[in-house]
């Protein structure tokens, strides 16, 4: 069912199974993520679904094409701004299913009463995604040179994206 939008729902961390082969899929290319292959299913799913991190999926055509998770960027009087983190299977990429899931997740993230979401580590490599955000309203905020081992081309900068979120009348 290529091209057919997919639905997105929340998941419980005793659900991540669903996500576990995309996690492992993504993490092998070295190219975008910081974990490495050797992460274990457990610090996976603890990374993706431990409070107060919330995960969903993308299914469609009955299985799951990708998923993401929402946090706080960071605890206490920091909490007020969101931190996002999205996987999409290879054989799903560029079909619009990232879009959908950041799409989700600020609609999701307002309704949660975050006033911004921020994301720390964007490899700067990652044209298409650099130009997915940015597209969705990101704005590149900082460059860190060198702070990312591609697995391929070396020590490459990585970028911290920002945008402010709608406030929802309460």
């Amino acid at each position: 069912m290529t091209g057919s939008t997919p639905q997105i729902r929340e998941i419980t961390p005793d659900e991540f199974s669903l996500v576990w082969p995309i996690f492992q899929e993504v993490v092998a290319g070295g190219d975008v993520f910081a974990q490495t292959p050797e992460t274990t299913f457990d610090e996976a799913m603890r990374f993706w679904t431990a409070a107060p991190t919330r995960a969903f999926v993308a299914e469609r055509g009955g299985g799951v094409v990708g998923s993401y998770m929402l946090r706080p960027n960071q605890p206490g009087r920091g909490d007020h701004v969101a931190n996002a983190g999205y996987i999409v299977s290879t054989a799903a990429r560029n079909q619009g299913i990232a879009r959908t899931l950041c799409e989700h997740s600020l609609k999701t993230a307002t309704e949660a009463g975050f006033l911004a979401m921020q994301f720390n580590f964007v490899v700067a490599t990652n044209e298409n995604a650099v130009h997915l955000w940015t597209s969705c309203g990101f704005e590149t905020v900082g460059r860190l040179p060198g702070a990312f081992r591609h697995a391929r081309l070396g020590e490459v900068d990585v970028l911290v994206m920002y945008r402010r979120l709608e406030r929802v009348a309460r």
